[in-house]
């Protein structure tokens, strides 16, 4: 009697880390050389029979689906049951990524772990770009797309998140196009890069600097990358220009040394989270004196620091953030007037899709 009261059901269980709770350049130390392997080594704990894990320049995410038996087993048996799992899944991605003991000590606070419904909800955001630092961008959309393509290549995942990740791409991809949520988005990246192209022309033969390592300039790499265009980070710290550089592209330079050879750029982006003057008179004077050529600076911190004074400088040109904020403020003012008419189809779908999922448990 007992073996028939017993049936296998599944939980869906997501553990994050995102840029919402981690700063952009401590990310890289929670992620996975090959995503992949890291997927095997999830799947090698007791009960978890599928992974897939989504890791991008903003959020290193792990979905997996493990096997509770319920029936006979008193509850409790299956709470721990869950407790273990989770705690295993702890300890692989800490064997799995370069964390250093102070992350470790904290992890538990800046794991974000989610359940069932909220699984699903999640990832339905996600999907139509309501979590991605620009609101709409399709990016994550294909990050998505890319990470089920991989993990069915790898044959990691199965048929519950098989199912579920194909769900969640197709609605959104019907909210995408009845909603119009990720038409013509723009970051504020995009826009400074427009801009400072307009005024100097912006090549691979210029040399191109950013300071700062914040979502402002997280924006700004993106472009550059994706115009395929080489540049430097600095930031106060050189761990924090390595790590943004990591999962963002740009070369680290010490922020020292950039004051010492501020002459050699051509562009330089700000975008820095500094409550003080980074960029001021007597800093760089000395070095931008014999200057044959201009620099263009843009200031996109709010609040500013680059200091106006420097523009007594020969050949210094100094364009602020409130000519890009505009610009950008009106897409940003679009897009939010879109938001809750895809949060009602996320909300009419989500008991649509978790009804879908639960027929699978059978």
């Amino acid at each position: 009697m007992g073996d028939e009261m017993s049936k296998i059901s599944f939980d869906v269980i997501n553990a994050r880390v995102t840029f919402k709770n981690v700063p952009l350049h401590e990310l890289a130390k929670f992620t996975f050389k090959n995503i992949v392997t890291a997927c095997e080594e999830f799947k090698k704990i007791s009960g978890v029979d599928e992974c897939i894990i989504i890791q991008t320049a903003s959020r290193v995410e792990i979905f997996t689906v493990s096997n509770v038996e319920t029936g006979d087993s008193p509850d409790a048996r299956r709470a721990e049951g869950k407790t273990l799992i989770l705690n295993q899944i702890k300890d692989t991605w800490i064997s799995l990524s370069s964390l250093e003991q102070i992350d470790i000590d904290h992890f538990d606070q800046t794991l974000e772990v989610y359940k069932g419904d909220d699984v699903y909800l999640h990832l339905l955001r996600l999907a139509s770009g309501l979590d991605s630092i620009v609101v709409g961008k399709p990016e994550v959309y294909d990050e998505i797309m890319q990470s089920l393509d991989k993990a069915k290549n790898a044959g990691v995942a199965g048929k519950i998140l098989n199912k579920l990740f194909e769900s969640v791409i197709r609605l959104a991809t019907r909210m995408k196009d009845t909603t119009g949520i990720s038409n013509d988005v723009v970051s504020l990246g995009d826009v400074a890069v427009k801009l400072v192209d307009e005024k100097a022309g912006l090549d691979s033969k210029k040399k191109v600097l950013l300071v700062g390592t914040g979502e402002s300039a997280a924006m700004v790499a993106k472009t550059l990358n994706d115009k395929k265009i080489v540049f430097d980070v600095t930031s106060r710290g050189i761990e924090r220009a390595t790590g943004f550089t990591t999962l963002l592209g740009g070369n680290p330079i010490d922020f020292n040394h950039v004051l010492t050879t501020f002459d050699k750029y051509d562009i330089i982006f700000v975008a820095s989270i500094s409550d003080y003057f980074l960029i001021t008179f007597d800093r760089i004077r000395l070095v931008m004196e014999e200057k044959k050529k201009g620099t263009l600076i843009l200031d996109l911190s709010d609040p500013r620091t680059v200091d106006e004074g420097i523009t007594t400088l020969p050949g210094i040109k100094l364009l602020f953030r409130d000519q890009v904020a505009e610009i950008y403020e009106e897409s940003v003012k679009a897009r939010s007037g879109i938001v809750p008419a895809v949060e009602k189809i996320i909300a009419k779908e989500l008991p649509i899709l978790s009804a879908t999922m639960k027929r699978l448990d059978v």
